[in-house]
């Protein structure tokens, strides 16, 4: 299984953000875009893991989120990592909160000593809606930046779970099956 944690925004942001990215799907950049039910914020990457290990990273989640509230996504704003120019994934802004950070930690230390690694980089809160194809060019995504710009993205919503997720690589591009839920009270 390929496995990651994520926090899942409701229906209707996934649907508002993945209606206001229309402009850049209408531009036909190679692009694999992200179903709008699997519009999500990835809080752990955990990779290749063994099927038999599911109950032990379930153990790890309730133990990451225990005693963790309810949080409030607020989405502004769209960009592309590394940037516009040479973009790898597009992106929707997700409001940096002290509550999604704190989460985001929590994770990282209950799964390090599981085997999985801390990340190198700091933690950024967003919501991937698209992932460049390999064969693509710089020069595929001229006036990119301006479109990125000026789309309307704009949506907030309390969130109530914390997911243990399975990315299923297909040929469309990866679909999510979810594994496990803990609710945040």
């Amino acid at each position: 299984m390929r496995l990651f944690v994520a926090l899942t925004p409701p229906p209707d942001v996934q649907q508002a953000v993945w209606e206001a990215f229309a402009p850049l799907r209408a531009r036909s950049y190679p692009v694999k875009w992200v179903s709008p039910d699997g519009i999500h914020i990835t809080l752990k990457f955990l990779g290749e893991v063994a099927e038999a290990r599911q109950p032990e990273l379930v153990g790890a989640l309730a133990k990451a989120v225990a005693g963790a509230r309810t949080v409030t996504m607020v989405v502004s704003g769209a960009g592309a990592f590394p940037d516009p120019q040479r973009p790898r994934v597009l992106w929707a802004g997700v409001a940096p909160d002290p509550a999604i950070e704190l989460l985001a930690d929590r994770v990282e230390r209950v799964f390090a000593p599981l085997g999985f690694p801390t990340e190198a980089r700091a933690f950024r809160p967003h919501l991937t809606l698209g992932r460049v194809a390999r064969h693509a060019h710089p020069r595929d995504f001229a006036g990119m930046a301006g479109t990125l710009e000026g789309l309307p993205v704009e949506a907030s919503a309390v969130v109530d779970g914390v997911e243990l997720m399975n990315s299923v690589l297909r040929p469309g591009g990866a679909g999510y099956e979810r594994v496990h839920r803990e609710r945040l009270s």
